[in-house]
């Protein structure tokens, strides 16, 4: 649910902000489908069905970019594809050139349309209903959604995109350089940190500040629950390993909303919060042993404190460290740089997180699985 003064600094009337660091592909040509189905972590239809949300997967299943596909058309008429990512520099090859070294012989044009396009996020609007979903659990821990209806969950409107990773997140809109999108008469307006507080009030990741590239695994990243992972689709860059932790790895972190607060007391708002680095390391600490019990084991690992906004960030944290937390058993500390201060991490699970199913229910989906 998150803290209960949460919503206070939260917008309370319709938003739309113009984001930053957000670079435009153009993707056409008669075999593009195919070309970004052999690539991407999701399905592409010929012809395509509408917009989705997808990744670029390393050969070794780690996630170098996570992605939106908007369809367009081109000045003669036929559909294409404008894929919108995180353009800040990582330790991932850059995207354009990458994609380029795919094409070989096949019918594709990539070209670079970042000056072209304004990306923008709306949310608050009752406009942007949520189609109803139902989640499958796989004994693994993977979650995936499973859109009910026939309606494209994504939306059908070219250039724009009903944002379905989490209820409440809103659209997603590319207008050309300088325009504004006709949301704007009827939003408020407001900046990218809004956008920023916004996402991780839901838990909602994205881009190479929270998905880190060449290190993130798509599950830990929550891809799976936001519905950018098809498990059942052919041969696709880094699908093997992908795969794999489906059907018989354990998925043991994921990234969660945090409260940044002094030692203790989590219901207490703090006045000055000073900046945090990105991926500064989150550390479990033992906070109250059972009665009469002296030999519980030292925590293992630290978690990673990822974007933040204010008081208010996501970070990466091992579940068996959620699970103590919340149980007040331990306590996520991390040292900031920026004052010489400790502070403790309270993280929560987003209102929207499917419920995991009982121990019976696992067993009945896994007997079906195998037949």
């Amino acid at each position: 649910m998150g803290p209960s003064f949460l919503a206070n600094v939260l917008r309370k009337t319709p938003t739309i902000a113009k984001l930053a660091n957000r670079g435009v592909l153009s993707v056409s040509g008669s075999q593009a489908s195919e070309f970004l189905n052999g690539l991407l972590s999701t399905s592409v239809s010929n012809p395509p069905k509408g917009p989705f949300y997808s990744a670029f997967l390393h050969a070794q299943g780690r996630v170098m970019y996570d992605v939106f596909l908007y369809t367009t058309t081109t000045p003669a008429g036929q559909p294409a594809y404008l894929l919108e990512y995180d353009s800040q520099p990582s330790e991932a090859q850059s995207l354009l050139p990458m994609l380029k070294r795919h094409i070989l012989r096949s019918k594709v044009k990539v070209r670079d349309a970042t000056e072209d396009y304004d990306v923008w996020a709306a949310w608050g609007s009752e406009s942007a209903t949520n189609i109803p979903k139902s989640w499958t659990w796989s004994r693994s821990g993977v979650v995936e959604p499973t859109w009910e209806g026939s309606e494209w969950p994504w939306g059908t409107q070219s250039e724009a995109l009903m944002d379905r990773r989490a209820h409440g997140m809103g659209k997603r809109l590319l207008t050309r350089r300088g325009d504004k999108p006709t949301e704007a008469n009827s939003h408020e307006s407001g900046s990218p940190s809004d956008y920023l507080l916004h996402r991780i009030a839901l838990g909602v990741p994205e881009g190479s500040a929270d998905i880190v590239p060449m290190s993130a695994f798509p599950m830990e990243s929550n891809l799976d629950v936001m519905g950018a992972l098809d498990f059942r689709k052919g041969c696709y860059v880094g699908q093997e390993l992908t795969v794999r932790t489906y059907h018989t790895g354990v998925v043991r972190k994921r990234i969660l909303p945090v409260l940044l607060h002094k030692p203790g007391d989590a219901s207490q708002t703090t006045d000055s919060v000073p900046d945090f680095p990105l991926h500064l390391d989150i550390r479990p600490l033992r906070a109250n042993l059972p009665s009469g019990d002296k030999s519980l084991p030292r925590p293992r690992g630290t978690g990673k404190l990822l974007s933040t906004q204010d008081q208010f960030g996501l970070a990466l944290l091992r579940l068996e460290h959620v699970e103590s937390a919340l149980k007040n058993e331990l306590s996520l500390q991390l040292e900031n740089p920026a004052d010489g201060k400790t502070w403790q991490a309270s993280p929560w699970w987003p209102s929207w997180w499917p419920e995991p199913p009982a121990e019976e229910e696992y067993n009945r989906l896994a007997e079906a699985a195998s037949v």
